[in-house]
This record gives C-alpha cells, structure tokens and sequence, in this order.
C-alpha cells in the first residue's frame, strides 16, 4: 500500500463536512413544511444521530487515514476486504447518516412540499447514493460516477433557482419598485431599520364611488378600480413616489421615502397634478349623469417615523406620523378634482402659484389649518 503523506488523514473531514452540510440541509427543510405525519420528535433525534455518526466518520479517517484508504476507498475493486472491520468503520457511520437522511426525507416528500423544493429533495436523493458508492467503487469507475451525481445535483438546483427566482418575480409585485431597490442597494438590515424622514404625502380617493359601485355589477367595479389603479401607479413611478397603501378607492404615496428625494415637495405637487390629469380622463370614460366619478387628492409635508414593522408572517413598509393623517384628512376634504395641500407643503415648494384656501378645522388636529388649492 505504501506510506502516504500526513495531510491524507484530513481528506476524511472534507467527506464528512459534506454529509454534514447534507443532514443540516434537510433538517432546516423539514422545519419549513407543516405536515402532522413528519413526526419531529423522531426525525430530529434521527438527524442528531446521523450527524453524531459522521464525526465518528471523521474521527476514523483522521486517526486511521491508512486503513481508510486500504479497507474503505475503492472496496468494490477487492470484494474481500469488505469483510474486514476496517470497512465497516467507515461503511457502518455512513450507511447510518444515509439511512437515518434518506428516512426524513421521505417524510418531507410525504408532507407534499412545494414544487421547487421537491425537485432540489429528488436532485438530493439521486445524488448522494452516487457520491457514496463513487468511494468504495473502482478507480476506474468512481469518477464517472461522482460526475453523474454531480451533474444531477447541478441539474436539480438549477431548475430549483429557476423556480425560486419566477416566484421572486410573482413576489415582487406586491412591494413597491422603490422598497425593493433598497433592500437590493442597502441590503434588508437598512430597510427594517426605523428611521425618521421629512417626506410629502399624497393621498386620492374616489368621488362618487360608492354610489357608482352600489349601481354597476362587481365586474364592472373592478374593472374600473383596475384601470384607476393601473392610471394613478403609472403617474407614481414617473415621479419616484411609492405607493403604501390600496384601500378601495383610497390611494396613500410616500414621496421621499423609502429613497430620499430632496425636493418632496414640488415633487409631490407635480404628482398631484398628473395624478387629477390623468385619473381625471379616465374617471370622465366611467361617469355618467347619474353616477358621476371624481377624484380629490391632499397633500401635506412633515417629518414621519419610516420602516418596516409587522408579524413575524408578514412586513410591511409604512409610515407613522400626524403628516399621514393631515394627507388623508385634506384628501376627505378635498372636491371632485380638487388638491388640497397643507401649510408646510406650500412652503417647501416655494413658488407654485397656489391659491390661499380658508383655515380648515381637521378631525384629529386641535388648530384650525391653513390650506392651500392647486389650481386647475
């Protein structure tokens, strides 16, 4: 056999990471299927003896790397010396690991996960029987194994990433462009982080819907709040603003958050502006004598606490502030075609030709506020 160098002994712990990485695979698999039948008292302890197994597997190799390589490689090349203890020591554990992983995993494929990680689990279960035997198989046959193996694991996981990253896509679609661009840029951990901003926000409903909606089938509602939906998004992305809320036919935009703009402000008005143009077409196709459709849109600027808050099953990215109630109130207020905006808005948008309104008394807000009309 001949004597070999001493950095062979650690050749074992690369197989036994690997099995290892395997069992912890599955495990954290089995954590995200609910199904009654995984039994996860048995499993665990199955898992925990599995891994327990491999650092005797380790341990073996790195204490007897000689007898590993004589008894264990390439085994089948001498069908004898599967007789000798020296096989077994390092056949017995990893036989264990496979068993005690293949009989979870068929756990998970009974508790009937989702198509993307069934294929990863079938990828799984056709390659590791192939690695395994590519190690007690003969030379000449072992790495043509492995690769096959190999090759099915990179096939798995491929058309498993390409699953993921089509519900990636579905998923997306119900963030806004502008929270997913910072979590992209500035990674999850920036974008949970509560943060206080000065931003303006833009709030739009609406006249005349529910009377509209109360006299047209549930078809035709829809239809018509996907159009208003589709018209008002379209204006939003132009400008940069993030929509935060659909409410039926209330709309709620942040502008400056969750990506700062500098001037929110004349920002948000300019919105405003294309939002009463562009919804207001198409609230005129929908109107008719006796159901009239309009839209009223407020506007206030103010500081406001931004972030991510939720359960521990779903996020979302709001904000907090008097500035958010303000919008919403003025938008209450606000006629068919009208954009009421708020004193601290006015100010920050400097020269916009606005026409001085009365002092407004706002549910919620103690003084009486100074509003201001966007001319038409």
């Amino acid at each position: 056999a001949g004597s070999m160098p001493d950095w062979w002994r650690w050749l074992a712990l690369s197989d036994g990471v690997a099995i290892m990485a395997i069992l912890e695979w599955v495990r954290r698999v089995r954590r995200t299927i609910d199904a009654e039948h995984l039994h996860f008292g048995v499993t665990e302890i199955l898992l925990r003896l599995a891994q327990l197994s491999t650092f005797v597997y380790i341990g073996a190799g790195i204490y007897a790397p000689q007898l590993r390589r004589d008894e264990f490689l390439g085994a089948f090349e001498n069908a004898w010396v599967m007789l000798q203890p020296g096989f077994w020591l390092f056949a017995g554990p990893m036989l264990f690991s496979c068993f005690a992983g293949a009989t979870v995993t068929l756990f998970l494929l009974l508790g009937r996960p989702d198509r993307s990680e069934r294929i990863r689990i079938w990828a799984m279960i056709l390659t590791v029987p192939l690695l395994i035997a590519g190690m007690v198989l003969p030379l000449s046959w072992s790495a043509l194994v492995m690769m096959v193996g190999l090759m099915i694991f990179l096939i798995g996981t491929m058309h498993y990433l390409v699953l993921q990253g089509q519900r990636g896509q579905f998923l997306a679609r119900f963030l806004s462009p502008q929270v997913d661009r910072l979590v992209r840029e500035r990674g999850l951990r920036h974008a949970v982080q509560h943060r206080q901003m000065e931003i303006t926000v833009v709030c739009c409903d609406l006249r005349g819907f529910t009377a509209f909606a109360q006299a047209h089938p549930s078809s035709t509602v829809i239809q018509t709040l996907r159009e208003y939906y589709n018209v008002v998004g379209c204006v939003v992305a132009n400008y940069g603003g993030t929509i935060k809320d659909y409410a039926g036919d209330g709309i709620l935009i942040l502008v400056g958050a969750p990506l700062e703009i500098k001037a929110h402000a004349r920002c948000g008005l300019e919105m405003a502006r294309g939002i009463r143009l562009d919804a207001g077409q198409m609230t005129r196709r929908w109107s008719s004598n006796a159901y009239p459709l309009g839209i009223g849109i407020g506007v206030a600027s103010g500081t406001v606490t931004v972030g991510i808050i939720g359960s521990a099953s779903r996020w979302e990215y709001t904000a907090v502030g008097s500035t958010v109630n303000l919008a919403s109130r003025l938008c209450e207020a606000a006629a068919a075609d009208q954009i009421l905006i708020d004193e601290q808005c006015a100010r920050l948008a400097g020269d916009y030709g606005l026409q001085t309104e009365k002092l407004r008394s706002v549910k919620g807000f103690s003084d009486p506020i100074q509003t201001y009309q966007v001319p038409i």
